[in-house]
C-alpha cells in the first residue's frame, strides 16, 4: 500500500511539474526584452521637418518667402557652427555624447527637488527628450509626458546618430516670434546667417528657446541679454571657449534688428502659386484623372489630394524660379494706378517675352492684395474686336491664301435672324482686308467667319485651349466676341504670341523650374510647340496688326519702335475695353472695366486700355 501510495504521488508530482515546464516555457516564449517593448509601442517615423520655401525673380533675387508652420530655415549639422552646439551642450545637456536618451543622475535629482516643492520644478529633459518633445509629444507639465520623453528618446537614439539628433534639435527649437530653428533665428534676428555671428550673438540666441515668452529678443531683450552671460560663463566651465574670450563677449552689446518677411509683387506671386498647382498637375497625373471623374464628389475629391500634393512640396523647402521682371511688374501697376484714378474701374495688363516664351509681369488689379480675386487669370469676359485675329482673319488666311487686298464686303449682313451691323450702323460697301481689320468693321468679319465655317475656324480657336470657351459659343455672333463666358487677360494674351513667334504656340509660363535645396530641377513645364500659322499667314497676320496702329483702331498706342502691332476690343455698351499688341521682344494684353458689368462710356474718348499699353510698353 504504501509503495503504491509512493508511486502515486510521484507519478502525481511529475505530471504537475511537466504541466508547469511546459506552462512556464510558453510564457517564457512571450516574454519581450524592454528594448521590444518599445519598439512595439513606440513608433518612430522618419523625422521630417517642414521647411521655408522661395520664390525668385528673373534675376535670382527672392521675392517671396513661403512658411508654413512657422519660419524655418533647415541647416545640415555641418553647417552648424561649433559654438553653436557648444553653447546647447553647455547649458541643456552636458553628457550628450555619453548617455543613451536620457540622464539618470539628473532625472534623480529633479525627483528629490520636485518632491519637495511639491511641483515639476526642475525638468532634467536631455538634448534627445527635448527633441522627441517638440516633434512627437505636447509641452505639457505632467509625469506621463515625462515618461513618454524617455520612451521616444530611448527609440530616438537607437535609429538616429548623435550628430543627426543634435541637427534634428537646433533645427526644432523655437525662438519666439514664429521662428524655429538656429538658423532661421539668425537670419530674423540679424539678417545674417549663423555662420557670421559673433560669439555673443551665439549665446544671445541660445538663451531663447529656455523660455521664448521670457526671453523674447525684441521684448524681453534685457532678459535675454543676462541669459547670455550665464551661457557665455556655463561655456567657460565646459572648456568649449576662453575666459578672454568670454570677457569680450560679455562686454559686446548684442542688439537685434528683425527683418520682414520678403513678400513683394502679390499679383504675380498669386498667379505662381496657381501655376504651381497646374504644374504639379500635368507632371503628376491628376489632369487626367480630374478629366476622367465620374461625379462632382469624385472630381472634388482628386482636387483635395492635389491640394495637399502642392502643400506638402511646398514644406520641403522648394525653391519656385520665375521669369518674372520686377521693373515691369511695378511699372505696369504704377501705369495702371496713374491713367484710372477712378475707384471702381479697373484693369489687368500681361506682358510675355515672347522671345523666351515667359510670362514676365501680370496685374490682378488696383491696390490688389495677396490671393484676393485675380483679374489677370481668374476673371473672364468677353473680348470684343480682340478675338478677330485668331478666330476670323489668320483662319481665313491659313484656309484661302488671301491677298490682304481682296474685297469683302461692309454692308449689313443678315443670316438666319442674325444681323450685326458696322459701330455706329455706317455701311461702307466694298472694302479691303486690311482696310476692314484696321478699322474693325463688323459685318465682313461676321461674313469672313461664315466663309471659313465655324467648326473649321473654332479648330484653330481649340488650340489656344481657353478654359472657359464652350460648344455653345460655335456661333456667328463668335466673329465679334459674343461668347457665353469670354476669356482672361492671360490667356487672350498667351494667344497673340503666335503672330510673335512665327506662328508657333505654346502657352507662355511664369515658372521656369522648381528645385529642391541641393538644386536639382524637380519640376519644370516642357514646351510642346503648335504650328498654328504657316509663315505666309503669320506674315500677312502681322503686317494687319501694324496697320491698326498705323491708321486704324489702335493709333493711340503707337510707340517708337521697329515693329508695333495689335488690335483693340470693345463690348457692347463699352463694358469691356481691350488692347492686345506687340513689339519686337514683348506680347502685351490690356483690359479696362469695371467688376460689375457697367458702361465705360464716359471715359472711352481717353482710350486708357490703349494709353496704358502705350506707357507700359515705352
Amino acid at each position: 500500500m504504501k509503495t503504491f501510495l509512493g508511486w502515486f504521488l510521484i507519478i502525481l508530482l511529475f505530471t504537475g511539474f511537466s504541466f508547469l515546464f511546459v506552462e512556464a516555457t510558453a510564457e517564457i516564449k512571450d516574454i519581450q526584452t524592454l528594448s521590444e517593448v518599445f519598439e512595439e509601442h513606440v513608433v518612430i517615423d522618419e523625422i521630417h521637418l517642414p521647411a521655408n520655401s522661395y520664390m525668385y525673380d528673373r534675376n535670382g533675387s527672392v521675392i517671396s518667402e513661403i512658411y508654413n508652420e512657422g519660419n524655418r530655415e533647415y541647416v545640415t549639422y555641418e553647417k552648424i557652427p561649433q559654438q553653436v552646439i557648444d553653447a546647447f551642450i553647455a547649458t541643456e545637456d552636458r553628457r550628450f555624447f555619453d548617455h543613451k536618451g536620457y540622464d539618470a543622475t539628473a532625472i534623480i535629482r529633479a525627483i528629490v527637488i520636485n518632491t519637495k516643492s511639491n511641483e515639476i520644478e526642475e525638468g532634467a529633459s536631455t538634448v534627445t527628450q527635448q527633441l522627441a518633445r517638440n516633434v512627437f509629444l505636447s509641452h505639457e507639465q505632467n509625469y506621463n509626458r515625462k515618461l513618454s520623453e524617455l520612451l521616444y528618446a530611448h527609440e530616438i537614439e537607437k535609429q538616429y546618430t548623435k550628430e543627426e539628433i543634435i541637427e534634428l534639435y537646433l533645427n526644432t527649437i523655437y525662438f519666439m516670434n514664429g521662428v524655429y530653428g538656429f538658423e532661421a533665428a539668425s537670419q530674423f534676428y540679424f539678417n545674417r546667417p549663423s555662420s557670421e555671428l559673433t560669439l555673443a550673438e551665439i549665446a544671445f540666441l541660445s538663451a531663447v528657446p529656455n523660455n521664448p515668452t521670457h526671453y523674447d529678443p525684441i521684448q524681453k531683450s534685457e532678459n535675454t541679454n543676462l541669459r547670455k552671460e550665464w551661457i557665455i560663463e556655463k561655456m567657460v566651465e565646459t572648456g568649449v571657449i576662453t575666459s578672454a574670450e568670454a570677457e569680450k563677449a560679455i562686454a559686446e552689446k548684442v542688439a537685434v534688428s528683425p527683418r520682414e518677411k520678403i513678400d513683394q509683387f502679390p499679383d504675380y506671386v498669386t498667379y505662381i502659386h496657381h501655376e504651381l498647382q497646374e504644374l504639379i498637375a500635368n507632371q503628376e497625373g491628376f489632369d487626367k484623372r480630374l478629366n476622367q471623374a465620374g461625379s462632382e464628389e469624385q472630381r472634388e475629391a482628386i482636387e483635395q489630394e492635389l491640394y495637399v500634393r502642392v502643400n506638402t512640396l511646398l514644406q520641403q523647402g522648394i525653391h519656385i524660379e520665375t521669369a518674372l521682371e520686377p521693373s515691369m511688374q511695378i511699372k505696369a501697376n504704377q501705369v495702371i494706378q496713374h491713367r484710372l484714378p477712378q475707384s471702381d474701374v479697373q484693369s489687368s495688363a500681361v506682358i510675355i517675352d515672347h522671345l523666351r516664351n515667359e510670362l514676365v509681369a501680370m496685374t490682378a488689379g488696383k491696390e490688389y492684395q495677396k490671393f484676393d480675386f485675380h483679374r489677370g487669370f481668374q476673371m473672364y469676359r468677353q473680348p470684343g474686336s480682340a478675338i478677330k485675329p485668331i478666330l476670323v482673319y489668320a483662319p481665313y488666311i491659313e484656309e484661302h491664301d488671301v491677298p490682304l487686298q481682296s474685297s469683302i464686303n461692309a454692308d449689313n449682313f443678315c443670316h438666319n435672324g442674325y444681323c450685326p451691323k458696322n459701330f455706329g450702323g455706317a455701311q461702307y460697301g466694298n472694302v479691303n482686308m486690311t482696310t476692314a481689320f484696321k478699322h474693325s468693321y463688323n459685318t465682313p468679319a461676321v461674313r469672313i467667319l461664315d466663309r471659313v465655317g465655324i467648326e473649321k475656324a473654332f479648330s484653330y480657336l481649340d488650340l489656344f485651349e481657353f478654359e472657359k470657351v464652350v460648344i455653345e459659343d460655335q456661333s456667328l455672333p463668335s466673329a465679334l466676341g459674343g461668347f457665353e463666358h469670354g476669356m482672361s487677360p492671360l490667356e487672350l494674351t498667351r494667344s497673340y504670341t503666335s503672330f510673335a513667334r512665327n506662328g508657333f504656340y505654346s502657352p507662355a509660363h511664369g515658372i521656369r523650374a522648381i528645385k529642391n535645396s541641393e538644386g536639382d530641377i524637380l519640376y519644370s513645364w516642357e514646351q510642346i510647340e503648335h504650328e498654328l500659322w504657316s509663315a505666309h499667314t503669320t506674315e500677312k497676320m502681322r503686317t494687319l496688326l501694324a496697320e491698326v496702329v498705323k491708321s486704324g483702331t489702335g493709333k493711340h498706342a503707337s510707340i517708337s519702335s521697329s515693329y508695333v502691332g495689335g488690335k483693340t476690343g470693345t463690348t457692347n455698351d463699352y463694358i469691356d475695353m481691350w488692347f492686345v499688341g506687340m513689339n519686337d521682344h514683348y506680347t502685351t494684353g490690356v483690359w479696362v472695366g469695371k467688376d460689375r458689368w457697367e458702361s465705360l462710356s464716359s471715359i472711352y474718348s481717353h482710350y486708357p486700355h490703349l494709353t496704358i499699353w502705350r506707357e507700359i510698353m515705352k
